[in-house]
């Protein structure tokens, strides 16, 4: 899960050119969980056609609109995948916003604040929703749209019986899978995003990686050129390169 020590600072955007990879990964590095204004309103859904002399607003101008958005243009994206492929996509059964330490417990562990987390009990996704509120207000949409796509891609490896000898093997793969997800609804036009803002996404996925190279570890997620390696494999070739 993207819940790390260091979330409360971590911004997304649009991965950059690989030629680009390097030198923002070192900038990155440099800055570890820095607190950097990122991503302001970035993405959101492309407007309906105007009616009258009023232009027409775009969907996801709130936060509870880019959260319901991120959920479901992302559970389309894996439906469609998974038809494509012969298969069926089953949808998360329910989506919790919980507070605190009040949310639901997953196979008989308790939910812990400032957290996202997708539990195979029961086939769901859960977050803190003024965690995430608070990562809305204070740098923008973004994280919203890399934390959600990345536990839905847990969703995906339940599903697909997916076998790991270390955790740090899942966790890279959901920032795979977030990547492609994300970059797919991009180029179906169902998400717009700026362009300009590559190397803030980046540094937010090195702000929430692992501190240090404990890949043995059972919580290990991955260190920050891991995540980002892995995040801009997916959004580069897609889904199917994780």
């Amino acid at each position: 899960m993207l819940a790390r020590e260091c979330d409360r600072s971590a911004r997304i955007g649009r991965v950059t050119l690989r030629a680009l990879l390097p030198l923002v990964i070192a900038a990155a590095l440099a800055a570890g969980c820095s607190s950097v204004d990122f991503w302001k309103d970035q993405f959101s859904a492309p407007s309906a056609p105007a009616q009258g002399s009023e232009p027409a607003q775009p969907l996801g101008q709130t936060f509870e609109e880019d959260v319901q958005l991120a959920r479901t243009y992302t559970e389309t994206y894996w439906n469609q995948k998974f038809q494509a492929a012969g298969t069926t996509y089953r949808p998360l059964q329910r989506f919790v916003a919980y507070s605190g330490a009040d949310g639901p417990e997953c196979g008989g562990q308790p939910a812990v604040p400032e957290n996202a987390f997708y539990c195979p009990v029961g086939h769901f996704v859960a977050y803190d929703e003024r965690w995430m509120r608070s990562l809305y207000e204070e740098m923008g949409d973004g994280a919203v749209y890399l934390i959600i796509p990345h536990e839905i891609g847990h969703a995906v490896q339940a599903q697909l019986m997916s076998d790991f000898s270390l955790n740090v093997e899942r966790e890279l793969q959901a920032d795979c899978y977030a990547g492609g997800a994300l970059k797919g609804l991009i180029d179906s036009k169902q998400l717009e995003a700026e362009s300009g803002d590559e190397e803030e996404l980046l540094a937010n996925l090195a702000a929430a990686g692992d501190p240090t190279e404990a890949w043995w570890r059972s919580d290990a997620h991955g260190t920050p050129a891991q995540r980002q390696q892995f995040f801009a494999k997916g959004f580069n070739s897609g889904v199917d390169s994780c």
